[in-house]
């Protein structure tokens, strides 16, 4: 089972610290997300959103290589590869998976200008070594998936 946690920064360049050191976390094997995205508001209120996970792209790359395979066997491989990669591009682009883009901007919206936000959807974890690491960059927990009292231990935990 997957849990969303929204954490608060202070500002940009901690949260974008922060994915930098989820990536960090899942090849240490101690974080593994599903997805994850960065959402900020300028001082001039203007919202901003980064995916961590490009379904267009994703889509892409598999249907030019599953296009490959089928131009293989039908002696047109860069025809197939073609064609399959915009097949997959387009599916991906429809095909909304992980968190959804109407909360992201609905929590980015609440931002207050310069703050920024990360979201997560979080398959397993070691929660102990995860929250020491993100207690250095004092994040807020704006929302979350996780039952009341693990959402209240991982706001103590979080403060230190």
């Amino acid at each position: 089972m997957t849990d969303l946690v929204v954490l608060g920064f202070t500002d940009k360049e901690k949260a974008e610290a922060v994915l930098r050191l989820s990536k960090e976390l899942s090849q240490q094997e101690l974080l593994d997300l599903e997805d994850a995205a960065l959402a900020w508001r300028t001082q001039d209120g203007k919202i901003h959103v980064r995916q961590s996970f490009s379904p267009t792209a994703t889509g892409a790359a598999g249907g030019a290589l599953w296009g490959t395979l089928f131009g293989l066997i039908f002696l047109m491989p860069v025809f197939g590869a073609a064609v399959g990669a915009a097949t997959g591009a387009v599916a991906g682009k429809l095909t909304d998976v992980g968190i959804n883009d109407a909360f992201i901007k609905e929590i980015a919206g609440a931002l207050e200008p310069g703050r920024a936000a990360v979201f997560a959807l979080v398959r397993r974890t070691t929660p102990d070594k995860v929250r020491d690491a993100l207690r250095p960059f004092q994040p807020t927990v704006l929302r979350t998936s996780l039952t009341k009292d693990r959402e209240e231990e991982l706001v103590a935990a979080l403060q230190g």
